[in-house]
């Protein structure tokens, strides 16, 4: 018979790897439709590559927010290595643009 300290043990974690395989059931089609919305991202932001400094600023707060949410799809819907590759990604994506709204859209 097991003790109950072990059995308690063993129950929390068979409880915590269950819970870090929950994924939310629209994955498939939350990361379909991510990949989709990168594509039309990239087409979007080559469009403003030499539009005027406030469409520009516009365009990549916009982006911002698209990268935050593409992060947060990637985060709750993949695991592993491929996770770990696609939330850097998206981390030092946001970080760079970060910085380039830091210092070109400042006053706008």
């Amino acid at each position: 018979m097991m003790r109950p300290a072990a059995a308690l043990v063993l129950t929390l974690l068979s409880a915590g790897a269950a819970f870090a395989q929950a994924r939310p059931a629209t994955c498939s089609r939350d990361l379909f439709q991510n990949e989709a919305a990168m594509r039309l991202r990239q087409t979007k932001m080559q469009q403003v590559a030499t539009a005027d400094q406030a469409t520009q600023c516009k365009a990549w707060r916009d982006h911002v927010a698209f990268l935050q949410s593409s992060r947060a799809v990637f985060a709750s819907c993949q695991s592993g290595a491929e996770r770990a590759q696609n939330v850097a990604q998206m981390d030092e994506s946001l970080a760079d643009y970060r910085v380039l709204l830091a210092d070109r859209c400042k006053a706008r």
